[in-house]
Protein backbone atom coordinates (compact mmCIF):
# COMPACT_ATOMS: atom_id res chain seq x y z
CA UNK A 1 0.00 0.00 0.00
CA UNK A 2 0.87 3.14 -0.95
CA UNK A 3 2.19 5.70 1.87
CA UNK A 4 -0.37 8.23 2.26
CA UNK A 5 0.68 11.76 2.11
CA UNK A 6 0.05 13.83 4.77
CA UNK A 7 -2.52 17.37 4.02
CA UNK A 8 -0.92 20.15 4.88
CA UNK A 9 -2.19 23.82 5.50
CA UNK A 10 -0.53 26.63 4.39
CA UNK A 11 -0.41 29.20 6.99
CA UNK A 12 2.49 31.05 5.48
CA UNK A 13 1.32 35.23 4.91
CA UNK A 14 -0.24 36.34 1.92
CA UNK A 15 2.48 39.13 1.38
CA UNK A 16 5.57 39.79 2.73
CA UNK A 17 7.80 42.66 3.18
CA UNK A 18 9.57 41.60 -0.25
CA UNK A 19 6.52 41.76 -1.97
CA UNK A 20 5.43 45.45 -0.60
CA UNK A 21 9.30 46.04 -1.91
CA UNK A 22 8.62 44.81 -6.14
CA UNK A 23 5.41 46.53 -6.28
CA UNK A 24 7.19 49.73 -5.05
CA UNK A 25 9.75 48.92 -7.98
CA UNK A 26 6.76 47.71 -10.22
CA UNK A 27 4.88 50.84 -10.11
CA UNK A 28 7.56 53.36 -9.65
CA UNK A 29 6.34 56.49 -11.85
CA UNK A 30 3.24 55.43 -12.26
CA UNK A 31 0.26 57.28 -11.63
CA UNK A 32 -2.16 55.96 -9.30
CA UNK A 33 -5.07 55.80 -11.06
CA UNK A 34 -3.16 53.66 -14.12
CA UNK A 35 -1.83 51.49 -10.92
CA UNK A 36 -5.42 51.14 -9.29
CA UNK A 37 -6.92 50.20 -12.58
CA UNK A 38 -3.78 47.45 -13.23
CA UNK A 39 -4.35 46.22 -10.01
CA UNK A 40 -8.17 45.94 -9.00
CA UNK A 41 -8.94 44.69 -12.87
CA UNK A 42 -5.96 42.54 -12.88
CA UNK A 43 -4.28 40.40 -9.64
CA UNK A 44 -5.68 41.70 -6.73
CA UNK A 45 -9.17 41.78 -8.31
CA UNK A 46 -11.41 39.77 -6.03
CA UNK A 47 -8.83 40.20 -3.10
CA UNK A 48 -8.84 43.68 -2.16
CA UNK A 49 -11.07 45.91 -0.50
CA UNK A 50 -10.65 49.64 -0.53
CA UNK A 51 -11.00 51.34 3.30
CA UNK A 52 -12.83 55.11 3.31
CA UNK A 53 -13.78 57.28 6.33
CA UNK A 54 -15.42 59.25 3.81
CA UNK A 55 -13.74 62.30 5.27
CA UNK A 56 -12.08 65.25 3.88
CA UNK A 57 -10.39 64.02 1.25
CA UNK A 58 -11.49 61.08 0.54
CA UNK A 59 -13.56 61.93 -2.99
CA UNK A 60 -10.14 61.57 -4.73
CA UNK A 61 -9.57 57.99 -4.02
CA UNK A 62 -13.09 56.34 -4.53
CA UNK A 63 -13.30 58.06 -7.84
CA UNK A 64 -9.86 56.42 -8.33
CA UNK A 65 -11.18 53.12 -7.05
CA UNK A 66 -14.85 53.91 -8.81
CA UNK A 67 -13.72 54.62 -12.22
CA UNK A 68 -11.48 51.04 -12.02
CA UNK A 69 -13.90 48.95 -10.91
CA UNK A 70 -17.01 50.02 -9.02
CA UNK A 71 -17.35 46.41 -7.82
CA UNK A 72 -14.19 47.15 -5.35
CA UNK A 73 -15.42 46.41 -1.73
CA UNK A 74 -15.20 49.67 -0.10
CA UNK A 75 -15.27 49.38 4.02
CA UNK A 76 -16.54 52.08 6.15
CA UNK A 77 -16.44 51.90 10.05
CA UNK A 78 -19.01 53.67 11.53
CA UNK A 79 -18.07 54.24 15.09
CA UNK A 80 -21.30 55.20 15.93
CA UNK A 81 -20.05 58.33 16.97
CA UNK A 82 -19.37 60.38 13.13
CA UNK A 83 -20.46 63.72 12.19
CA UNK A 84 -23.88 63.17 10.54
CA UNK A 85 -22.77 65.25 7.90
CA UNK A 86 -20.30 62.71 6.89
CA UNK A 87 -22.95 60.14 7.08
CA UNK A 88 -24.46 62.06 4.26
CA UNK A 89 -21.31 63.41 2.86
CA UNK A 90 -20.81 59.22 2.26
CA UNK A 91 -24.36 58.56 0.87
CA UNK A 92 -23.81 61.36 -1.72
CA UNK A 93 -20.41 59.69 -2.74
CA UNK A 94 -21.80 56.37 -2.99
CA UNK A 95 -24.49 57.70 -5.08
CA UNK A 96 -22.24 60.31 -7.67
CA UNK A 97 -19.48 57.68 -8.05
CA UNK A 98 -21.86 54.72 -8.94
CA UNK A 99 -20.07 52.51 -6.34
CA UNK A 100 -21.61 49.01 -5.64
CA UNK A 101 -20.29 46.95 -2.77
CA UNK A 102 -20.21 49.55 -0.06
CA UNK A 103 -20.08 47.40 3.51
CA UNK A 104 -20.56 49.56 6.45
CA UNK A 105 -18.77 48.20 9.89
CA UNK A 106 -19.86 48.79 12.95
CA UNK A 107 -18.74 48.20 16.75
CA UNK A 108 -19.66 44.95 18.35
CA UNK A 109 -22.97 45.76 21.01
CA UNK A 110 -21.42 43.76 23.92
CA UNK A 111 -18.19 44.98 23.44
CA UNK A 112 -19.73 48.51 24.12
CA UNK A 113 -22.22 47.76 26.35
CA UNK A 114 -18.89 46.26 28.43
CA UNK A 115 -16.31 48.72 27.65
CA UNK A 116 -17.92 51.90 26.85
CA UNK A 117 -21.80 51.63 28.46
CA UNK A 118 -22.06 55.28 28.51
CA UNK A 119 -20.63 56.40 25.09
CA UNK A 120 -17.52 58.35 26.65
CA UNK A 121 -14.42 56.79 26.40
CA UNK A 122 -13.39 59.30 24.34
CA UNK A 123 -12.94 61.48 27.24
CA UNK A 124 -10.36 59.93 29.24
CA UNK A 125 -9.00 56.42 27.26
CA UNK A 126 -9.36 57.68 23.43
CA UNK A 127 -6.53 54.64 22.45
CA UNK A 128 -9.06 51.90 23.91
CA UNK A 129 -11.93 53.79 22.46
CA UNK A 130 -10.46 53.74 19.06
CA UNK A 131 -9.75 50.23 19.38
CA UNK A 132 -13.27 49.55 20.37
CA UNK A 133 -15.14 50.91 17.24
CA UNK A 134 -12.35 51.62 15.20
CA UNK A 135 -9.86 48.54 15.02
CA UNK A 136 -11.70 45.92 15.99
CA UNK A 137 -14.72 46.57 13.13
CA UNK A 138 -12.03 47.44 10.66
CA UNK A 139 -10.61 43.97 11.53
CA UNK A 140 -13.76 42.31 11.04
CA UNK A 141 -14.62 44.12 8.12
CA UNK A 142 -11.17 43.42 6.01
CA UNK A 143 -10.97 39.86 7.20
CA UNK A 144 -11.90 38.44 4.00
CA UNK A 145 -9.34 40.29 1.76
CA UNK A 146 -5.48 39.86 1.45
CA UNK A 147 -5.11 43.55 0.38
CA UNK A 148 -6.39 46.75 1.19
CA UNK A 149 -5.96 50.15 -0.72
CA UNK A 150 -5.53 53.23 2.19
CA UNK A 151 -5.92 56.92 1.92
CA UNK A 152 -3.37 58.15 3.61
CA UNK A 153 -1.42 61.22 2.12
CA UNK A 154 2.45 61.85 3.66
CA UNK A 155 1.28 65.50 3.78
CA UNK A 156 -0.73 65.28 6.18
CA UNK A 157 1.76 64.79 9.48
CA UNK A 158 5.02 64.55 10.25
CA UNK A 159 4.23 60.82 10.90
CA UNK A 160 3.49 60.15 7.50
CA UNK A 161 6.07 62.05 5.87
CA UNK A 162 7.97 58.46 4.67
CA UNK A 163 4.88 56.55 3.47
CA UNK A 164 5.71 54.43 0.89
CA UNK A 165 2.68 52.94 -1.89
CA UNK A 166 3.18 49.59 -0.77
CA UNK A 167 3.48 47.96 2.95
CA UNK A 168 2.57 44.65 4.68
CA UNK A 169 1.15 44.68 7.98
CA UNK A 170 0.48 41.12 9.59
CA UNK A 171 0.75 39.70 6.29
CA UNK A 172 -1.74 41.60 4.29
CA UNK A 173 -0.70 43.75 1.49
CA UNK A 174 -1.52 47.06 2.07
CA UNK A 175 -1.78 50.14 -0.34
CA UNK A 176 -1.48 53.84 -0.08
CA UNK A 177 -1.89 55.16 -3.66
CA UNK A 178 -2.01 59.12 -2.71
CA UNK A 179 1.49 58.70 -0.60
CA UNK A 180 3.38 61.63 -2.58
CA UNK A 181 0.03 63.47 -3.54
CA UNK A 182 0.45 66.87 -1.90
CA UNK A 183 -3.00 69.46 -1.09
CA UNK A 184 -2.36 71.01 -4.36
CA UNK A 185 -2.31 67.91 -6.31
CA UNK A 186 -6.12 66.57 -4.73
CA UNK A 187 -7.16 70.16 -4.94
CA UNK A 188 -6.78 69.80 -8.80
CA UNK A 189 -8.29 66.39 -9.07
CA UNK A 190 -10.85 67.42 -7.10
CA UNK A 191 -11.78 70.51 -9.62
CA UNK A 192 -11.45 68.49 -12.67
CA UNK A 193 -13.62 66.17 -11.79
CA UNK A 194 -15.71 67.98 -10.11
CA UNK A 195 -16.37 66.07 -7.02
CA UNK A 196 -18.43 67.05 -4.00
CA UNK A 197 -16.54 68.52 -0.81
CA UNK A 198 -17.18 67.63 2.36
CA UNK A 199 -19.56 69.95 4.11
CA UNK A 200 -17.05 70.62 7.44
CA UNK A 201 -14.01 71.25 5.26
CA UNK A 202 -15.06 75.03 4.70
CA UNK A 203 -15.58 75.51 8.74
CA UNK A 204 -12.04 74.44 9.28
CA UNK A 205 -12.37 70.50 9.63
CA UNK A 206 -9.46 69.82 7.32
CA UNK A 207 -9.12 65.87 8.51
CA UNK A 208 -12.56 64.60 10.17
CA UNK A 209 -12.99 61.50 12.07
CA UNK A 210 -15.30 60.86 14.97
CA UNK A 211 -17.28 64.12 16.09
CA UNK A 212 -15.90 64.09 19.96
CA UNK A 213 -12.21 64.01 18.69
CA UNK A 214 -12.23 65.95 16.13
CA UNK A 215 -11.75 70.05 16.08
CA UNK A 216 -10.98 72.76 13.59
CA UNK A 217 -7.58 72.58 12.22
CA UNK A 218 -5.07 76.03 13.00
CA UNK A 219 -3.51 78.49 10.55
CA UNK A 220 -0.21 76.87 10.00
CA UNK A 221 -0.63 73.45 11.82
CA UNK A 222 -0.79 69.54 9.89
CA UNK A 223 -4.02 68.91 8.22
CA UNK A 224 -4.85 66.11 11.19
CA UNK A 225 -3.62 68.66 14.02
CA UNK A 226 -7.01 68.50 14.84
CA UNK A 227 -7.65 65.08 15.59
CA UNK A 228 -7.60 64.22 19.71
CA UNK A 229 -6.69 67.81 20.46
CA UNK A 230 -5.03 67.61 24.22
CA UNK A 231 -4.05 63.69 23.90
CA UNK A 232 -0.89 62.10 22.63
CA UNK A 233 -2.05 60.39 20.25
CA UNK A 234 -1.79 60.58 16.54
CA UNK A 235 -3.38 57.65 14.64
CA UNK A 236 -6.43 55.57 15.42
CA UNK A 237 -4.31 52.51 15.83
CA UNK A 238 -5.46 51.60 12.09
CA UNK A 239 -2.45 53.08 10.64
CA UNK A 240 1.13 53.23 12.53
CA UNK A 241 3.22 55.80 12.10
CA UNK A 242 6.20 55.35 9.65
CA UNK A 243 9.51 56.51 10.79
CA UNK A 244 11.96 57.46 7.76
CA UNK A 245 14.98 54.55 7.21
Amino acid sequence: MAERSLDRIDVRPAYSLEDAAAYETRFAGVPAPEMLRTLLTGELRGQIAAVSSFGTESAVLLHMVAQADPATPVVFTDTLKMFPETLVYRDVLVERLGLLDVRVIRPDPARLAARDPDGIRHGYDPDGCCDLRKVEPLARGLAPFEAWISGRKGFQAGTRRALPRFEVEEGRLKLNPLADWDKVALDDYFTRRDLPRHPLEAEGYLSIGCAPCTSKVKPGEDPRAGRWRGFDKVECGIHRPVSAV
